[in-house]
């Protein structure tokens, strides 16, 4: 009976554990809060177009986020509870999102309204370090994305449709890091669009 039990609990941690945010963005260990700034690039000009704040669990994942627009508007909000993660929205009624670990150092992720009908679902695939492989989309479009990785910094992001055809290429560059590794600026460049948008990331540790 203590057996099953056990095994019952180990497949209930199992069903709600999550990846650490942490290891999917390379970030240092002791990570306590962090602000995130995209800005897009055209013209010699740059754009904000939002802002994210978050501040991290001891373990490295994100127990609350807040991301505003350009003019400050609210975006999305995340709260991290024991067994699921609540996406709150301006516009729409809340979204309740819940991880099951699969085998193969995969992640479904599934996120549903409060009457149950499903809105998203992906698989995340990770590396044996705990950063990003794929995701593999299970709504519309349907895409895949691929990451890769060079000198454990991200490089680059292939993403494609179902029927394996190119959507875009997305080349990634560090162009600034802090004494603890993290990436303060990130361009990102589409190959096939030449579009830029630049990443700021103001992290403080404990």
């Amino acid at each position: 009976m203590r057996a099953l039990l056990f095994f019952i609990l180990i497949l209930a941690v199992q069903s709600c554990a999550t990846k650490k945010y942490s290891k999917q963005r390379l970030l240092p260990e002791g990570i306590k809060s962090a602000t995130e700034e995209k800005y897009a690039i055209a013209n010699n000009t740059k754009n904000l177009l939002q802002k994210k704040q978050m501040i991290f669990t001891k373990n490295g994942r994100i127990k609350y986020s807040k991301t505003v627009d350009a003019s400050g508007n609210l975006i999305q909000e995340t709260k991290k509870k024991l067994w699921f993660i609540v996406e709150l929205y301006p516009d729409k009624e809340p979204y309740y999102c819940k991880t099951r670990w699969k085998p193969n150092q995969r992640e479904r992720i599934s996120c549903y309204t409060r009457k149950r009908y499903k809105q998203n679902e992906a698989i995340y695939h990770y590396n044996s370090d705990g950063t990003i492989s794929k995701i593999v989309d299970h709504f519309t479009p349907f895409y895949t994305q691929y990451f890769y990785y060079t000198k454990n910094e991200l490089s680059k992001i292939i993403i494609k449709d179902q029927n394996e055809t190119l959507i875009d290429e997305i080349a990634i560059q560090c162009a600034a890091k802090d004494e603890k590794g993290t990436c303060l600026k990130e361009i990102r460049t589409s190959t096939k669009t030449n579009n830029k948008e630049e990443i700021h990331f103001s992290p403080k540790y404990n």
